[in-house]
């Protein structure tokens, strides 16, 4: 069995605790430090994790020598600053997405990490869930046919954010999904949004994506709405599926529906003849996603292998946020990618 990885949290507020509790409970890893500016955050990791040294500097986690690896769970407005000091003191990151606030800032944490040999893994959460993974099967495997087109919504009431809008709050986790389980990236992005608690802050946005072979995604996204929802529907030529996070137990629904085509017809309605079938609802281990997510980033450290959600595939993220909130600005305009 490896050597546990000595880790540090930088962040243990309202996400980060769940690092901190997830990597003092996993057997690969020994918590060393959590750190955090606010001191009610720092109490309560401690009681999560006694053995972890505490800190409200990040440079002094940096200083450790004995730290190998470093989970960045901060604003993101600090993440590209915590991740250069991280890398540069030859640690290895997992950092929340999105992993920075522009492309400029997420090409220099790439380009680090490529330079220094580390690994540098974004927390696109959605990869590690279980029933993804199964619906990533599904999408490879032919079984829904060719994709025409899918449709996400991640909408609930709060919480507000005042350091980003819906769009960089939400969409990292349906852009990463959806470009995954396609299997390639879009190459053009429109968005509309709307501030209507703060006019200079999107709490509502609705996201276009295309991609080269004419499939497309849209995606709702909203703090300001009467039900919490996460679900995505993937629409294909042979079946469909609906992605339902919110439902406890029925995470997938695959629709044996559509339209068969029968190779001899007389009339159009003929042509296209519609198939109602059955409805199969998957057994799906529940596992926290989050914890199949720290733990690949271990493994990931400890014997080299390339993350699930690497770097790489972070700035494409943030090549997408980037340009929505650019077409935002032109009122829905089309941007390429």
């Amino acid at each position: 069995m490896s050597e546990s990885i000595n880790m540090a949290v930088v962040g243990a507020g309202y996400w980060g605790r769940n690092y901190v509790r997830n990597f003092e409970a996993l057997p690969e890893a020994r918590l060393r430090w959590a750190c955090d500016a606010d001191a009610a955050a720092l109490e309560r990791a401690q009681r999560c994790a006694p053995g972890a040294q505490l800190s409200t500097d990040y440079l002094e986690v940096m200083a450790d020598e004995g730290v190998q690896a470093v989970a960045i769970a901060t604003n993101v407005s600090t993440h590209h600053a915590i991740a250069m000091a991280a890398l540069n003191a030859g640690k290895h990151v997992l950092v929340e997405k999105p992993m920075a606030p522009s492309v400029a800032e997420a090409e220099e944490m790439v380009a680090l990490a490529q330079r220094k040999g580390l690994t540098l893994m974004v927390g696109h959460l959605m990869l590690y869930h279980p029933a993804v993974e199964h619906l990533e099967e599904l999408v490879a495997s032919g079984a829904l046919g060719r994709i025409y087109y899918l449709y996400a919504s991640r909408v609930n009431l709060g919480r507000i954010r005042d350091d980003e809008n819906a769009l960089w709050s939400f969409a990292p986790h349906d852009v990463s999904l959806i470009s995954h389980i396609l299997r390639k990236k879009p190459v053009s992005v429109s968005a509309r949004g709307r501030g209507y608690l703060r006019p200079d802050v999107a709490d509502v946005v609705f996201l276009n994506l295309g991609f080269d072979d004419d499939t497309m995604a849209q995606i709702q996204l909203s703090w300001l709405d009467p039900h919490k929802e996460r679900r995505l529907t993937v629409v294909g030529s042979k079946k469909m599926v609906v992605f339902d996070d919110t439902h406890v137990s029925e995470k997938l629904r695959i629709y044996d529906k559509g339209f068969d085509q029968p190779p001899e017809y007389e009339t159009y309605g003929a042509y296209l003849s519609l198939r109602d079938g059955d409805i199969n609802i998957p057994h799906i281990p529940l596992k926290e996603p989050l914890t199949a997510e720290c733990r690949h980033f271990l493994r990931c450290v400890s014997h080299h292998e390339v993350p699930r959600s690497p770097g790489e595939q972070g700035l494409e993220v943030v090549r997408v946020l980037e340009a929505a909130e650019e077409s935002m600005r032109n009122d829905g305009a089309p941007e390429r990618l």
